[in-house]
């Protein structure tokens, strides 16, 4: 009995979350790979970017619940998340258009596309909170739980109570059916073979008669719903505040290095790796050995090998180790 509430506790504060804030991570890494696999470059707005597009769900959300349409127990940010995709890939084009398809036309090297994405970096960073502010913004609705621990105490007897939020819950189905949707989309399609075959090899694909700007057009739209997608679930999951996402492009960056830099399959094992370290890696163990050891050797403190605070030095360690095993990533990377 007192093995199993151990394990319940784990899976209350490491699994669940662990496996929640994956599929976040994996999204977003997803974003990072196709950009630097299709247009050759890192894009550091990437993380600005998932914040304007949550940023236009929940704006939106307000609209909706200030109309009094809802889901029900569901998060009314589902409605809203169409709208927020839309608003996503058009500022992505726009920018393209704008910014990175000149410096495309003039052949630039990757550090400079690079350069030229901090700048937009900085302009989506003002222009959010010129928008929203900077302040925190909670935007979930409908029910909290699927089950909460109250309700799993009842129903088991067991001392420890195991909570599954809604919101986790569809994070891992909306991260599922957005990873199916879109290896089927790379691997059926003319279209996504098309782009497999422009990031295999670019000078040919053109040969063959691909169309380059339709293929980064495709590019920018593909990662204008996936951004959107990965912020808003983590949004709903925790809350809203714009700084957050600039600090979440770390994380994500890691995820993308770490699973092999152009791997959509490497992308979503690294988000799963780099999101299980942390939490592991941060989880205060002392209730847990509390439950498996006798009395006697019960622990003090809190048996937590890194606080909260520095999660995100956890992710480049794992970065470090992986790079310095495989340089490639878990994955072998750079083409869809």
């Amino acid at each position: 009995m007192e093995s199993l509430n151990a394990f319940i506790l784990l899976a209350n504060f490491v699994l669940i979350p662990g496996i929640t804030y994956g599929c976040q991570l994996a999204l977003g890494a997803l974003g990072v790979t196709l950009i630097y696999a299709i247009l050759r470059f890192s894009n550091f707005a990437h993380g600005e970017a998932m914040s304007f597009g949550t940023m236009s769900v929940i704006l939106f959300t307000w609209a909706l619940q200030n109309w009094g349409i809802s889901l029900g127990p569901l998060p009314t940010a589902l409605l809203a998340l169409p709208v927020g995709i839309i608003a996503s890939i058009l500022l992505l084009l726009a920018t393209d258009k704008v910014v990175y398809r000149f410096h495309r036309g003039v052949k630039a090297t990757p550090v400079i596309l690079m350069i030229a994405s901090l700048g937009v970096m900085f302009f989506y960073n003002g222009l959010i909170r010129f928008i929203i502010s900077p302040k925190d913004r909670n935007f979930t609705d409908g029910e909290r739980f699927i089950i909460s621990a109250r309700e799993f105490k009842n129903l088991t007897g067991f001392e420890q109570g195991l909570a599954l939020k809604m919101t986790q819950g569809i994070t891992v189905i909306i991260t599922i059916i957005c990873v199916a949707a879109l290896f089927w989309f790379l691997n059926k399609t003319r279209t996504g073979k098309s782009m497999r075959a422009y990031s295999d090899n670019e000078n040919l694909a053109l040969l063959s008669g691909i169309n380059p700007n339709r293929v980064v057009m495709i590019t920018w739209i593909l990662v204008g719903v996936l951004v959107t997608i990965a912020g808003t679930l983590y949004g709903l999951d925790k809350s809203y505040k714009p700084f957050t996402y600039l600090q979440l492009l770390l994380p994500i960056f890691a995820a993308a290095i770490v699973g092999g830099l152009g791997s959509p399959l490497g992308a979503i094992a690294g988000g799963f790796v780099i999101a299980l370290s942390e939490v592991l890696v941060t989880f205060a163990y002392k209730r847990f050995f509390g439950y498996l050891l006798p009395d006697e050797w019960k622990m003090d403190g809190l048996v937590q090998l890194l606080s909260t605070d520095y999660k995100f030095a956890v992710s480049f360690t794992v970065l470090v180790i992986v790079l310095l095993v495989r340089p490639t990533g878990i994955f072998k990377g750079q083409t869809l």
